[in-house]
Parts: C-alpha cells; structure tokens; sequence
C-alpha cells in the first residue's frame, strides 16, 4: 500500500512519493517489499497514487530482475487502507493476502520465519501487536490478562493499551467480501482496523506480539525517516551486512540465481550497494562461507 499524499513530510514528498524517499541507501519502499519476499510472496500489487505510478515502475519495474511479478493499481483518492482490497479484488481473486504498508519499516532476528508462518495462513487473520509510547497515533489493541483481544481501536483519543497494530496484515479469502461491506469511518476512509475487528468478532482474528528482539517503524515522519536511516546505517556498518536488499533475498530464498545476483550487482558496481552483491556472489562461487540470511 503505498497511495496518499505524505502530507505529513511535506515539502519533501511535493515532487515524490514517501515511499520512494531514501532511507539510508535504499528507496523506502524496498523495506516492506523486502518483508513480502521474506515470507515467500512473489506476486505483488502496489497500490499507488497515479501520479506516482510512472516513479514506482522507474523503480521497481515489474519485479522479474528479483523473480517477482509486480503489477500496479491506481488509488485516485487516499480512501483508507481498506480500499486496497476492492482496488485489487480481481488480482487476489479470492486468495490468501497479504498487505503491507509501504512507509513501514521491520527488521530483527527471526522475523522470516514469523513472516512464513503467518504466510500459511488459511482460515481467518494473522495481525501484529508492538508496544508503543504513542498509542494515540495509532490502530491499538487491547489484550486481556491471557492474551486473549478483547478490543480494537482506530487512533483512541484514550488508548486502552500501549500495544499498536503494526502494518502488515495477513487474511484468508474472505477479506474482499468483508471490505466490501465497511462504512467510511468518521475521517471518511476504509479502515483496516475495521477489517480486523470483523474478523475479531467472528473469532477468527490471531493477534502476535512482536517481542524486543525486533524494530518497527512507521516512518511517517521526518524523526521516524531518519531514526529509520541511522538505523539501517549502523546495522550494515557494524555487521557487514545489508539491510532488505531485493537482491540478496531473492538470491536466498532461490527467486534468481546467484549469477543473476551478481548480475544485478555489477549494474551498480560504482557504488557499495552494488560492490557488495558482487562480493558476496564471488564469496559463495568461491565456496567460502557467507554472511547468514537476515531481514
């Protein structure tokens, strides 16, 4: 999901969209893609703006070079997160989904396997939960004292947790039915909280905290882009690793291989980003053990 305006970063996004801005050495919107990828997603439909539309396929293309197939689906008006799934109800075609939101930022250890898991899922919704100093900014979730949710709420004035929703969002068919059916909210948008609480009173709603292990953002604001960039600038500089690199995860979860990796990586061979694909290419051609998959 990558529509809207930014509004909220302006004047930066007057003449691009947030989701293309840079976060450390990579375009914004190669994180959440990145997440997609790790959970074995590879048909994927961005939601944009159609001005931007023309910007994301400069970028993106239309995902082969990653082994992805990548369409676009043009939101005229920022109608809510909801909208997504009438946007795109003829490309899911009564499938399994995800949605991510494309200004949206994970990284932590074992995050893949979690990502996997929920993208099995068949039978109702798969959310997350992440505990948050700013409830009120956010979609919250109430837990009683066994982890059962007890309530959602979108942006509470008086939260009733400190536990947010975080942006990525796991249904089973029936989720296009169930947006077809919801009333703008007081802001005039489909909310996605409405979508969860749905599948909350139908039971069918698993909520999974998201432990201190790992980082979520929502980079919606000028301190949460740069918090964001410095971030990913002292994992990659300490580790030696990057941080959502297309590349490298298609590589690894067996979407290209590895010559089509060093391929790509050579196409960018007057910077670090891609000196460090070939590198990594040569290391493994070389038999010599390589740095270990991540987010």
């Amino acid at each position: 999901m990558a529509g809207g305006y930014g509004t909220r970063l302006h004047p930066i996004t007057l003449a691009t969209s947030k989701q293309l801005l840079p976060v450390y050495d990579k375009p914004l919107i190669y994180y959440p893609l990145s997440m997609l990828m790790l959970a074995g997603l590879r048909e994927i439909a961005v939601v944009c703006t159609p001005l931007s539309q023309p910007q994301f396929e400069a970028v993106l293309g239309d995902g082969r070079k990653w082994g992805l197939e990548i369409v676009y689906v043009a939101q005229a008006e920022p109608r809510g997160v909801a909208e997504a799934f009438l946007l795109c109800a003829d490309y899911i075609a009564g499938d399994s989904v995800c949605l991510i939101l494309g200004d949206n930022f994970f990284y932590g250890h074992g995050l893949p396997e979690v990502l996997q898991e929920a993208a099995s899922l068949k039978e109702g919704a798969q959310v997350f939960a992440y505990p948050v100093a700013n409830p009120s900014e956010f979609g919250v979730v109430e837990f009683d004292g066994t982890g059962r949710v007890l309530s959602l709420e979108e942006k509470p004035s008086r939260p009733r947790s400190h536990h947010a929703v975080t942006g990525i969002y796991f249904y089973d068919g029936q989720v296009c039915a169930i947006a077809r059916e919801l009333k703008p909210s007081g802001r005039g948008e489909l909310e996605i909280t409405d979508v969860n609480r749905t599948y909350l009173e139908r039971d069918e709603l698993r909520v999974t905290e998201l432990g201190r292990g790992v980082a979520w953002l929502d980079t919606g604001t000028h301190d949460s882009l740069l918090e964001a960039s410095r971030l990913v600038q002292m994992l990659q500089q300490r580790q030696g690793l990057m941080v959502s690199a297309p590349e490298e995860i298609a590589w690894r979860r067996g979407f290209i291989s590895l010559a089509q990796m060093k391929d790509l990586g050579q196409r960018m061979a007057g910077n670090a980003y891609g000196q460090y694909l070939v590198t990594l290419a040569e290391q493994v051609a070389r038999n010599q053990p390589s740095a270990p998959a991540d987010a």
